[in-house]
């Protein structure tokens, strides 16, 4: 089975969970290339502005990118149906699906509630499966491309974050099955799991938290925008899995190594590095239950200490750098191989 996708200039694409964070920004970088972009979320005034930010796109950049909003809860089935039906309706096809939609509870295990646990796997677990569910009918069709979005604590969750940490791992074996099932009945799609490390999004200001202090992700922080160009990189480059922002590929390697290690190194920074010194506000709402109005932005509060370039994932993404690589590599083989051997040469005739 060969799966062939398209540029992304001639791509339907659905982003489903693009009102802030990693979503709005793939949004707006699908836009960019001349996708149609069909933009999913719970927050009606954040997929409005996008659509207005990706119209001012198509002035700017003269291209034949097109937008449109629905309003939808991941966690509902028959409104994220809705959402890849209308992308046919419009467009009259479906290429890519990235779902991208999660909510966040900080606080310790004992703290969370039943309903906040459950409601967290509704959105981030089960969503991704909707969506799954809803986008395969149209992609199979004629071959695409699903992107759905974990992180890397689909391979060591952090404390005070058991719900995420659990819906990230479970959705990281929902898509082990599904790209095998895909594959021995040659359904020709792609089913891409982005891993991002720790990313400067609104999710810490937008998710339920229980803590006397405001949350933070553990440094290094990486921008969105490193994840946005690995999710367009999947969109047309058939791809199992990709790490966004190298600090991953460290965690990564540490679980795999020794679990036990990992849990000391966990317990080292899990705890100081997601306390900041800013007291949390306790008539604050969330976005837990309800969309919440006021943070529909590509980025949070750690732009003074966020990457905006990340070595590892630019290589991951770059055929050609990846190709340069090898072939420095494969001359230095060679020429180690060719000095040994001329130095053997020349013993032997001594």
């Amino acid at each position: 089975m060969r799966i062939k996708l398209k540029p992304i200039r001639h791509q339907v694409t659905v982003v489903f969970g693009a009102s802030s964070g990693i979503g709005r920004q793939t949004a707006l970088d699908f836009a960019k290339k001349g996708a149609k972009v069909v933009v999913a979320a719970r927050g009606e005034a954040g997929l409005y502005s996008l659509v207005e930010e990706i119209y001012e796109i198509k002035r700017d950049y003269r291209n034949d990118c097109e937008a449109f909003a629905v309003v939808a809860d991941a966690a509902n089935f028959e409104q994220v149906k809705k959402v890849a039906d209308a992308a046919v309706e419009q467009f009259g096809r479906l290429d890519t699906w990235v779902h991208s939609a999660g909510t966040f509870i900080f606080a310790p295990f004992e703290q969370t509630e039943p309903k906040e646990f459950r409601r967290l796997i509704e959105v981030n677990l089960l969503g991704q499966v909707h969506g799954a569910m809803a986008a395969l009918p149209h992609l199979k069709k004629a071959g695409g491309a699903l992107i759905h979005l974990t992180s890397v604590e689909a391979w060591r969750t952090v404390p005070f974050q058991a719900a995420y940490g659990a819906s990230k791992h479970g959705i990281h074996g929902f898509l082990q099955a599904l790209r095998v099932e895909l594959a021995h009945d040659n359904i020709p799609v792609s089913v891409t799991e982005i891993q991002p490390a720790a990313i400067n999004t609104p999710i810490y200001e937008k998710g339920r938290n229980k803590m006397p202090f405001k949350p933070r992700p553990v440094p290094p922080i990486y921008q969105p925008k490193i994840v946005s160009e690995a999710i367009l990189f999947a969109a047309e480059n058939v791809t199992r899995e990709i790490i966004a922002g190298g600090a991953g590929l460290g965690v990564m390697f540490f679980e795999r190594l020794s679990p036990p290690l990992t849990d000391k190194i966990t317990r080292l920074l899990g705890y100081a590095g997601q306390k900041s010194n800013e007291p949390a506000d306790p008539n604050k709402g969330d976005g837990l239950f309800e969309p919440i109005d006021g943070y529909d932005t590509v980025e949070g509060r750690f732009n003074n200490e966020s990457f905006s370039f990340d070595p590892y994932t630019s290589l991951a993404i770059n055929k050609r750098a990846q190709n340069a690589l090898l072939l420095a590599i494969g001359g230095i083989l060679g020429g180690v191989l060719a000095y040994k051997n001329l130095s053997k040469n020349s013993k032997s005739k001594a």
